[in-house]
């Protein structure tokens, strides 16, 4: 169900279920994983997550399980909590796009990923007031520190569903582009970040993450973009980013630390 394909450094891993709208059962989050797993071994300089058919991902799978015996600790805790925290580690720029539905695990999936394209007619937020269940994959946090608590609960309550506009213009995410746009536009960041320097960016992503998890004020924060200066000094890509300006040239920068 996970597709993954490598060319010029770019990952493209495709959610491949679209007559059940990429929901994922276990064995989908299992082999999602092993996907991440083997463009990480391939050494990609960026990574970009997409869904065939009408929708990103609906969430879980739920179409044959019992609630009288769900293991739900199994599926989310087990699964797909350390497919997330994987996807958020992972050691390239990643870029995903939003289309259709994005929900549960689906938005699960954007939230662990650093660049979120949404096209306009993406459908976003809590659909679970009809099941008994709540949000989860992360989804609480998210919508908490964008939205505040009260849009948050608002959103749970009524189960109301944003548009794709309305999540990038709330702060969810980061462009929203027409449908027929969205997916090459996204194509073409990847490209672009594939041939930077990565090491640098690795450096910002570890930053924005400790920022957002650790909640470091400006002056701790700072302190941190200093060291991570310092150590890129010592990279290749520093070095051809320096040389390039004062040559007046474009620079070529390879992503080796």
């Amino acid at each position: 169900m996970a597709t993954l394909t490598i060319a010029h450094d770019v990952a493209e891993i495709a959610l491949d279920a679209p007559d059940r709208l990429n929901a994922l059962a276990p064995d989908d989050i299992d082999e999602l994983a092993r996907a991440y797993a083997d463009a990480e071994a391939a050494g990609v300089r960026a990574l970009v997550l997409r869904g065939e058919g009408r929708a990103f991902c609906a969430g879980r799978d739920i179409s044959a399980v019992d609630p009288a015996d769900d293991d739900v600790i199994g599926y989310l805790g087990d699964r797909v909590q350390p497919l997330l925290e994987r996807m958020s580690s992972f050691p390239a720029p990643t870029f995903a796009v939003a289309h259709g539905a994005c929900l549960g695990v689906g938005l699960g999936l954007l939230i662990a990923t650093d660049v979120v394209y949404v096209s306009e007619r993406a459908k976003i937020g809590s659909p679970f007031a009809n099941l008994g269940a709540t949000l989860d994959s992360g989804g609480h946090a998210l919508f908490t520190e964008r939205l505040g608590a009260h849009r948050t609960l608002d959103l749970i309550y009524t189960g109301r569903l944003m548009s794709g506009a309305e999540a990038v213009s709330a702060g969810l995410f980061s462009q929203v582009l027409p449908d027929d746009e969205v997916l090459d536009r996204t194509r073409q960041a990847a490209a672009r970040a594939a041939q930077g320097a990565t090491q640098a960016f690795l450096a910002s992503k570890r930053l924005v993450a400790q920022i957002r998890d650790d909640r470091l004020g400006l002056w701790a924060s700072m302190a941190d973009e200093n060291r991570a200066q310092a150590a890129l000094c010592d990279t290749a890509d520093y070095r051809e980013g320096f040389a390039a300006f004062q040559q007046k040239r474009t620079p070529q920068f390879t992503g080796r630390a």
